[in-house]
C-alpha cells in the first residue's frame, strides 16, 4: 500500500465515513480494494515504467479525475480478471471488487459530478453465492452455557455465562457487545450502536436478566472504568479477548472452532427466534440489518419448516373428489 491515496479516492473514502457512516473494516476493504484498481490503470494505461514494476510498488499519490475518466468498460473487466487469485476464482471476491468500483463511479457520476458516463452501467455483477448460516441447535446452546458454567473461577464464570447469554438471546454483534457500558442497561432493555452508527433497543429476556444480575454481583468495582464486561486485568474486554474465551468455552464443549465461532452465536439467535415464529421484519429490527435481503437468509435454514408452513395452508388438506380416476368410467 502507498502512503498517499490519490486525491479522488481519498475523497471518496471521507465520504464512506462521514456521509455513509461505513464500518472501519468495510472502509478497509473499500481501500483495498480501489487503491489495486488504481494500481492496475497506472500499470496498464502509464507505459513500460510501470508494467515493469512489482504491482504494489506502482504510485498512485499523483493520480487525479483525468486517469478515471480514461477508464473504459474494458479496463474494468481487465481489472476484474486480473484480480482472480489462483486458477479457482471467488465470485463473491469479484462480488465484492464490483460493488467497490459501482459505489465509487457512482459518487463520481452523481455527487461530485465529474464524469458524465458510468463506465459500470454496462457490467454485470457476478452472482454471489449463497451460503446456509451456520448455528447451534437449542440443545447444543444450552451445552455451550452449561460448559461456561463448569468454570472453577467464579468471577470467570458468571462473565462468560452472562456474555453467552447475551450473544444467544439478543444476536447482538461481538462490537456491541464490547461497547456496552454499566449505563447502557435500563429497566428492561439496553441501547447499542450499530452499523452505521445506528441506534436500536435491544430487550432483556428473563434469563439473560438472571445472568446479568449473577454476573454483576461479582464484577469489581473499579473507577473510571465504565465497561460493562471486563477482563482479569479489570479493563474493558476487548473483541479479541471475547474471541479467544468464546473459542476456549466451544473448544472444551466440542465443537470444530474452525466451523463454529463468535458470530456463529448471533446467527443461532436470529435462527432460533426465527424458527419460533419471529417474522422476518421483526428479526430484521432486532438483528439492527439495514436491507431485509440480510435477514432472509434465515428464511432458508430449515427445509421442515417449509413443508410445515404449506402444510398449513387450508387448501393442503381438502379433499378432492373431482379428481377420483373411477369417475366418468362407464359402467
Amino acid at each position: 500500500m502507498t502512503d498517499y491515496l490519490p486525491l479522488p479516492l481519498e475523497d471518496y473514502i471521507n465520504y464512506l465515513k462521514t456521509v455513509k457512516g461505513l464500518a472501519p473494516t468495510s472502509i478497509r476493504e473499500y481501500t483495498y480494494d480501489l487503491t489495486a484498481f488504481f494500481r492496475f490503470l497506472r500499470k496498464r494505461k502509464g507505459g513500460s515504467e510501470f508494467r515493469r514494476m512489482e504491482f504494489d510498488a506502482i504510485p498512485i499519490e499523483d493520480m487525479g479525475i483525468e486517469d478515471i475518466q480514461k477508464a473504459s468498460l474494458h479496463d474494468l473487466q481487465a481489472f476484474l480478471a486480473f484480480s482472480e487469485d489462483g486458477d479457482m476464482p471467488s465470485a463473491n471476491r469479484r462480488a465484492r471488487k464490483t460493488s467497490a468500483l459501482r459505489g465509487f463511479f457512482k459518487y463520481l457520476v452523481v455527487f461530485e459530478e465529474v464524469l458524465d458516463k458510468n463506465p459500470m452501467d454496462k457490467l454485470t455483477t457476478p452472482k454471489k453465492k449463497k451460503r446456509q448460516p451456520v448455528y447451534l441447535t437449542l440443545a447444543e446452546a444450552i451445552e455451550l452455557i452449561d460448559q461456561a458454567s463448569r468454570e472453577e473461577n467464579r468471577f470467570f464464570r458468571l462473565r462468560d455465562v452472562a456474555i453467552l447469554v447475551t450473544f444467544l438471546t439478543t444476536g447482538i454483534r461481538l462490537s456491541e457487545l464490547v461497547s456496552l457500558n454499566l449505563n447502557s442497561l435500563k429497566d428492561d432493555h439496553f441501547n447499542v450502536i450499530g452499523k452505521g452508527d445506528k441506534e436500536r433497543t435491544v430487550y432483556i429476556t428473563e434469563a439473560l436478566q438472571a445472568a446479568l444480575s449473577s454476573y454483576l454481583s461479582v464484577r469489581p468495582i473499579v473507577p473510571g472504568e465504565s465497561a460493562l464486561f471486563l477482563s482479569s486485568r479489570k479493563k474493558r474486554m476487548s473483541q479479541r479477548a471475547v474471541q479467544h474465551r468464546i473459542e476456549k468455552i466451544l473448544r472444551d464443549a466440542g465443537f470444530d472452532t474452525s466451523r463454529y465461532s463468535v458470530h456463529k452465536l448471533r446467527h443461532t439467535a436470529a435462527t432460533l427466534m426465527y424458527k419460533e415464529g419471529v417474522d422476518i421484519r421483526t428479526l430484521q429490527k432486532i438483528l439492527g440489518h439495514a436491507s431485509i435481503g440480510t435477514t432472509q437468509i434465515y428464511t432458508h435454514v430449515d427445509d421442515p419448516m417449509v413443508k410445515q408452513g404449506m402444510e398449513k395452508n387450508p387448501l393442503s388438506q381438502m379433499d378432492l373428489p373431482h379428481l377420483d380416476p373411477n369417475k366418468g368410467e362407464e359402467n
